[in-house]
């Protein structure tokens, strides 16, 4: 069966059979032109009015995940999306995640758990042959459980060295029968030259699936813009169906580091009155979002420090996670960062790492199976008396669990675990936490401790992701470092999940405004009309 019979097939259900879901997909000129965050847009626009919308892409290339609840690893962009749905992430809306290790190498996982670890070469003629077979079935299944399900592509469709084994972009736009939105980033300039050059190097049949222009991340006066549109249209043929403005202060997840260059352009130095924190940038940083909700916090300023020269003089220092801990903490010793974190310890300032960073805290990293590098050994920052061997099988699993020590009073968590070490202390701990899978009943035997924490509370670490979006722990654990620099404490918790929520019906608000939904229900002939809705 050929792409465009795969989509015929699916939309020709007998009597009496559910149509599968109708579907619209967002294309790109070129990677972070802003694909995740419109899809979010999209999926809360379509549940706010009455759809029920799942959110999917077939291959996401991301560090930074999200656990579902049944504990598997998706790219945190289609969790995020669920999210703005409403709906549990599955792993059908993220069949295939890619997890750059190293150069040219990433960790392969398949419906949320990890198949193998190829290079470039190795996955797209060994393993993307057989990746359509899982990209089809996973949509099919989301198609017989939603009303709309909107997809996002990856990069640009017109990369033609990659097109003959295309499984994201517009072969997926055929199997799924989708008619595509081509998103372009303004901000970065050259929008007309990229929006004509994508739709010149698509194949005929490729640009009928195109049925509209979205200008992305605008700033300025949109009447100075109105005649480059018209000559666009009149040069592509098709409509620009929204100029899309800039917008700030979202409280919503990034899907890669891309987004960290502009974040530290935005960047101030902190204020005498303010807590300076700085996350260690690693070449391999994952899950950075652990750490959103600290940029929202009212006196604090987080930055991200890559090398000696930005290091200033920060209040608490954060290691985050990393997809290969042993070649990250080289990279911290070999810039330098290492000798800085150790002197800012020693000097009474405060730090804390999660997951790989929690990993690097201990005496030793052991590998001896080659799981994350060469390397068989390699000492750690000898901060805490534990040493982590790293395993093949990988954990993923939501937890939940409560403050025990080290944070002043028990306070409830959240959060989740990824990561493919086992961690045992050579001596007796103080650990802070206490938790077990979110999966299982609240039954003593399940629960177990985690982390370590110094007996000041000043150094810890855990392998709890998002352990800061639990705000009464955030709270207390930054009004601490407020009360050790003598400055005010902050007397309210902020409320990060309710202001998440907030930025979902925000940024549905803007794009609503300046996208013509009229003309994408009739694109993707769903209405108020429609049978599935009445």
């Amino acid at each position: 069966m050929n792409d465009n019979e795969y989509g015929a097939a699916r939309g020709s259900a007998g009597a009496g059979v559910r149509r599968p879901a109708a579907t619209m997909m967002l294309q790109g000129t070129a990677s972070d032109v802003g694909k995740s965050l419109l899809t979010a847009a999209f999926c809360r626009i379509l549940k706010q009015d009455g759809k029920r919308v799942a959110p999917f892409k077939s291959q996401n290339m991301s560090l930074n995940s999200y656990v579902t609840p049944d504990g598997k690893e998706i790219g945190r962009a289609q969790g995020m999306q669920a999210d703005a749905c409403g709906i549990a992430a599955t792993t059908d809306m993220n069949p295939i995640l890619l997890k750059p290790k190293k150069d040219m190498v990433s960790q392969v996982v398949v419906h949320g758990k990890p198949f193998a670890d190829f290079d470039a070469r190795e996955y797209r003629e060994r393993y993307l042959p057989k990746a359509g077979v899982i990209v089809r079935e996973a949509l099919a299944r989301l198609r017989d459980s939603y009303d709309v399900v909107v997809l996002e592509g990856a990069g640009s469709p017109a990369e033609v060295n990659l097109k003959d084994r295309d499984i994201v972009n517009m072969r997926l736009a055929g199997w799924a029968d989708a008619p595509v939105l081509l998103v372009a980033d303004i901000d970065r300039g050259g929008v007309f030259a990229s929006v004509v050059g994508t739709m010149e190097i698509l194949e005929p049949g490729e640009r009928d699936r195109v049925k509209g222009i979205i200008i992305n991340k605008f700033r300025g006066d949109v009447s100075l813009l109105t005649p480059g549109l018209e000559w666009l249209e009149r040069r592509i043929g098709k409509p620009v169906l929204g100029v899309v403005p800039y917008l700030e202060g979202l409280q919503l997840e990034d899907e890669d580091g891309a987004s960290l260059d502009a974040r530290g352009r935005r960047t101030r130095a902190a204020a005498n009155d303010e807590l300076d924190i700085a996350v260690i940038r690693l070449p391999r940083i994952s899950n950075f979002t652990d750490f959103d909700p600290l940029q929202q916090e009212p006196g604090v300023v987080l930055r991200y420090v890559r090398d000696v020269r930005e290091w200033g003089e920060p209040d608490i220092v954060l290691i985050p996670g990393s997809k290969n801990t042993v070649e990250d903490l080289l990279f911290l010793r070999e810039s330098g960062l290492e000798a800085l974190l150790l002197k800012h310890i020693k000097a009474g300032g405060r730090a804390a790492g999660i997951c790989a960073g929690y990993q690097m805290m201990g005496e030793r990293l052991l590998d001896p199976d080659g799981v994350e590098s060469d390397l068989p050994e390699l000492a750690g920052l000898a901060l805490f008396p534990m040493e982590t061997m790293f395993a093949k099988e990988k954990t993923t699993e939501r937890v939940t669990g409560s403050v025990m020590t080290g944070f002043g009073e028990a306070a409830a968590v959240e959060g989740y675990e990824i990561h493919m070490g086992r961690t045992a202390f050579t001596e007796s701990v103080a650990q802070p936490f206490r938790i077990r899978p979110s999966r299982l009943k609240d039954e003593p035997e399940s629960y177990h401790p985690d982390g370590v924490v110094s007996r000041d509370g000043r150094i810890w670490g855990t392998y709890i992701h998002h352990i800061f979006h639990n705000d009464s722990f955030r709270h207390k654990w930054l009004n601490d470092a407020r009360q050790s620099k003598g400055l005010p404490l902050s007397g309210e918790e902020t409320p990060f999940g309710r202001l998440r929520e907030l930025s979902f019906d925000r940024l549905a608000d803007h794009v609503r405004k300046h996208v013509d939904m009229a003309a994408i229900y009739e694109m993707i002939n769903v209405g108020s009309n429609d049978e599935r809705f009445r």
